[in-house]
């Protein structure tokens, strides 16, 4: 359950750092500046973009990567972390436990 908590407020923080960076380009260009996933991830790392289309397109399923995994790439990059991250935070949290004695205020 920790890590699973500790993975979403790591996706969390990522994608709310990603939206002040978009707000921060944005403010620079002025007008609105998105900042994709696949433009992202071509600016850390492009060997490994190519390498991965690559792969899933050669030994995997072709139509893996043009319709689903490109969809995937063309969103905003801060969706893509903030989103998973609020549903992980959310379905790991911490829970009272119901079976536990309840501790009135007097």
């Amino acid at each position: 359950m920790i890590v699973g908590r500790i993975i979403g407020w790591i996706l969390f923080i990522i994608g709310l750092g990603l939206v002040g960076a978009e707000l921060l380009a944005s403010l620079q260009a002025g007008e609105w500046a998105p900042l994709f996933l696949g433009q992202l991830w071509f600016d850390l790392h492009s060997e490994s973009l190519n390498l991965v289309q690559a792969v899933t397109q050669r030994y995997l399923l072709p139509f893996l990567w043009d319709p689903m995994i490109t969809t995937l790439l063309l969103a905003p990059a801060w969706v893509t972390f903030l989103i998973p991250g609020i549903i992980l935070t959310l379905l790991f949290r911490r829970r009272r436990n119901r079976f536990a004695p309840r501790k009135y205020l007097n």
